[in-house]
């Protein structure tokens, strides 16, 4: 079983680790599964004043990494969870845009079919002061959006942070008016299932920046048969989800201990060494206050003391240095493919990896050998990977534990197999 920290006793997301310990996948997987799920049972419920706007704890969450890493077991586990639990608001899994925003608010209208919703947005039959809530729970994200789908990525990006009904013009039809969309999404993908679902200009695209890309690697536990999850701490946990359903609502406060902290991270000179996240450093500051607020919640409070921003700021902080491995070579230049496997093999090796080795995994998709030395040199020039002083070949150069400002991040809050990924 996984060393696991002692789960407090209000602690949703310690107490979910525990109830999600014996499966195969990786326990960093379990931990936003978790965080995603809270966040989708939370909706629209709380928030913290940020400015001219309000910030909601919906969060858009993507995990990553080879086929059989377990995603999909991961996002069922957590979903099923809150489907015991009562939550019903989850969305189709497979859709189109325009019918996405329709059945937003047909959600809403109990006995609401077809083309009423038209009729009842026109003529004032949809309560506008009641939100309008979703969870895109989808192991197969590419079948959701649609492989390349800007227009509906632009939507999803629209709807992560509206303070606002949201209106559209629906195709050859009325328009349709959304109260207060409030999208939760909790995605997996594989590094090949990512290149095909975003063309390499969607980097610069408002989609892109705000989802969290969760990276994750296969774990060595292995169950013939899994165990029965403990019904007992399934029933903790749905009651723990009512009670803070009951008593986290409205205004999220922060304590002057925690407002010193993020304002220690925010004015620092911290930054991805990767100018594919450029954008999302711009939206940082809103995807912690998210995490921060989950966190919160989790202990049943509303209050964001110094223990939470920590929490959740080594939480992202850990994420964010792993969010280049989630990407692979995607949106990079010619031979970024191949690029991507070589990073994975020298990545996914604890010894060196020899010249010899590596060519023998990618010589059908390079013409000759300098190609790959042209390749490997481009890896050692932008530090992904050192030559061993022996010669014997090539190891990845770890840098995530290392690059975190002092006093905002406390590594022991993650478990030894987390940490690991670094």
């Amino acid at each position: 079983m996984e060393d696991l920290p002692s789960p407090s006793n209000q602690d949703f997301i310690s107490l979910y680790l525990q109830y999600t310990s014996q499966t195969e996948c990786p326990t960093f997987f379990h931990r936003w599964v978790g965080l995603t799920c809270l966040s989708a049972w939370i909706g629209r419920d709380i928030y913290f004043p940020f400015g001219h706007i309000k910030i909601h704890s919906n969060m858009y969450v993507m995990l990553v990494g080879l086929a059989g890493t377990k995603k999909s077991t991961a996002i069922k586990i957590g979903t099923k969870l809150l489907s015991t639990a009562g939550y019903t608001k989850f969305a189709a899994d497979k859709t189109r845009q325009e019918k996405f925003l329709v059945d937003l608010v047909e959600d809403m209208q109990v006995g609401s079919l077809g083309d009423s919703i038209l009729e009842q947005n026109l003529f004032g039959g949809t309560d506008m002061s009641t939100p309008a809530e979703a969870f895109v729970a989808s192991d197969e994200i590419n079948n959701f959006i649609g492989v390349g789908n800007m227009d509906f990525m632009s939507i999803l990006g629209e709807l992560w942070d509206i303070d606002k009904p949201y209106k559209y013009k629906l195709k050859n039809s009325a328009s349709v008016l959304i109260p207060f969309p409030t999208i939760t999404l909790l995605a997996g993908n594989t590094f090949v299932g990512l290149n095909k679902l975003f063309p390499p200009e969607a980097i610069e695209q408002g989609f892109f920046s705000r989802i969290v890309f969760v990276y994750g690697e296969p774990t060595d536990v292995k169950y013939t048969i899994p165990p029965n999850p403990d019904i007992g701490l399934r029933d903790t946990l749905i009651e723990l989800l009512k009670e803070i359903k009951q008593k986290v609502y409205g205004e999220i406060m922060i304590t002057p201990g925690a407002y010193s902290i993020l304002d220690k991270i925010y004015k620092s000179d911290r930054k991805l060494d990767d100018p594919r996240f450029d954008a999302y450093e711009n939206r940082r500051q809103q995807h912690l206050l998210k995490v921060c607020m989950l966190v919160a919640a989790s202990r049943v409070s509303k209050i964001i003391d110094e223990g939470c921003i920590i929490e959740a700021n080594t939480l992202l902080t850990f994420t964010e240095q792993l969010m280049p491995k989630a990407l692979g070579e995607f949106g990079r230049a010619r031979n970024s493919g191949v690029t991507h496997k070589v990073m994975s093999a020298v990545d996914s090796t604890l010894l060196p990896i020899s010249f010899q080795t590596i060519w023998k995994l990618v010589h059908t998709d390079l013409e000759t050998r300098i190609q790959l030395a042209d390749i490997l040199s481009n890896l050692i020039a932008a530090e992904k990977i050192q030559v061993v002083e022996t010669g014997e070949g090539y190891l990845p150069i770890k840098k995530v534990m290392n690059s975190a400002i002092d006093g905002t991040v406390n590594w022991n809050l993650l478990t030894n197999a987390e940490r690991k990924l670094a």
